[in-house]
């Protein structure tokens, strides 16, 4: 069986000042992975790493500069019936309050989405159609029948905007950020639809947060950005309870703790985050507490190391 989804090299570049600018930031840099069927692949870092626009890329809403996407072997650039490509791969959305229009009932998405790709035939069959997939969430169709997105709770629309991308029995959905604006008690049981799914339907999952303790609890895999770059990739259990890049290291011990003297991430400013994206050698290096001379003069390899990939010179022989 071939693997749902490979990136290969798959670089972004993007130009500050427009288009003609001299300057250029590499969001997305030589990024390689792989997602299984019915896998859990997660993209976790801070804010500004790259995650949300190598989802861009895989839903076709940026154009990789270089490198290649391939869905089940076919490189998505090349596919001949994109159609088929939208229906195989959806998305969920941080904000349910934005991917649905406050003057358009919640029903009428899922409606378009069934005549959009000839789902069904008849009224009964995309009744019958919805129904299952918002049972599948948690939903009933008489929780959402003619209502208006500001009559749904953050959970309930979030748990619909699920449902949606359903409709059409993907094999890989992009969920980006799904549950930061969801109560914390709702949480869990949003992340626990994406494991049900991915077993029971044989779903690939590209799960994208910044949030470690939901990606620890569900992800099979886990891939670590920092300013365009993984550098750490492998088993959730390995990378989060035995992390060897020093980032990783670090963006662990930020996550809140009740002892005031444990490391934190202090958030870094605009032209902070600029100035580590242009930096020479290792991007982390003017952060690291591990630094050496080489990091900042050559970026550092893909290294294997106990099963895991680690892009470190500490780990180069």
């Amino acid at each position: 069986m071939s693997v749902t989804l490979k990136a290969q090299n798959l670089t972004k570049v993007f130009s500050l000042g427009g288009l003609f600018s001299r300057t250029k930031i590499i969001a997305v840099d030589r990024v390689s992975f792989v997602v299984q069927p019915a896998e859990i692949f997660t993209l976790a870092g801070e804010s500004g790493c790259g995650k949300t626009t190598t989802a861009r890329m895989i839903l076709g809403f940026e154009f990789p500069t270089s490198g290649e996407l391939l869905y089940h072997d076919e490189n998505i650039q090349e596919l001949k019936e994109k159609k088929e490509w939208f229906k195989k791969v959806q998305a969920v959305f941080q904000n349910p309050f934005e991917t649905f229009n406050p003057l358009r009932k919640v029903e009428s998405y899922f409606c378009e989405t069934i005549w959009n790709f000839h789902l069904v035939k008849t009224q009964k069959e995309a009744h019958d159609l919805i129904e299952e997939k918002l049972q599948a969430v948690g939903l009933s169709f008489s929780e959402i029948a003619g209502k208006y997105p500001g009559e749904l709770s953050g959970g309930q629309l979030q748990r619909s905007s699920i449902a949606r991308s359903l409709l059409t029995n993907p094999s890989l959905l992009i969920a980006d950020e799904p549950v930061s604006m969801v109560d914390a008690s709702l949480r869990m049981s949003i992340v626990n639809l994406f494991r049900e799914m991915s077993d029971s339907l044989g779903l690939s999952v590209i799960y994208i947060t910044h949030d470690l303790a939901t990606a620890y609890y569900i992800s099979d895999r886990i891939a670590i950005m920092f300013r365009g770059n993984m550098v750490e990739t492998g088993p959730v259990e390995a990378v989060l309870d035995k992390p060897k890049h020093p980032y990783t290291k670090l963006l662990i011990d930020s996550i809140p703790q009740p002892d005031p003297l444990k490391q934190q991430i202090t958030p870094i400013k605009f032209l902070e985050e600029r100035e580590e994206y242009l930096r020479k050698g290792c991007k982390f290096s003017g952060r690291c507490p591990e630094v050496m001379d080489i990091c900042k003069q050559k970026v550092p390899e893909d290294v294997s190391v106990d099963g895991e990939v680690v892009k470190c010179h500490l780990y180069q022989r």
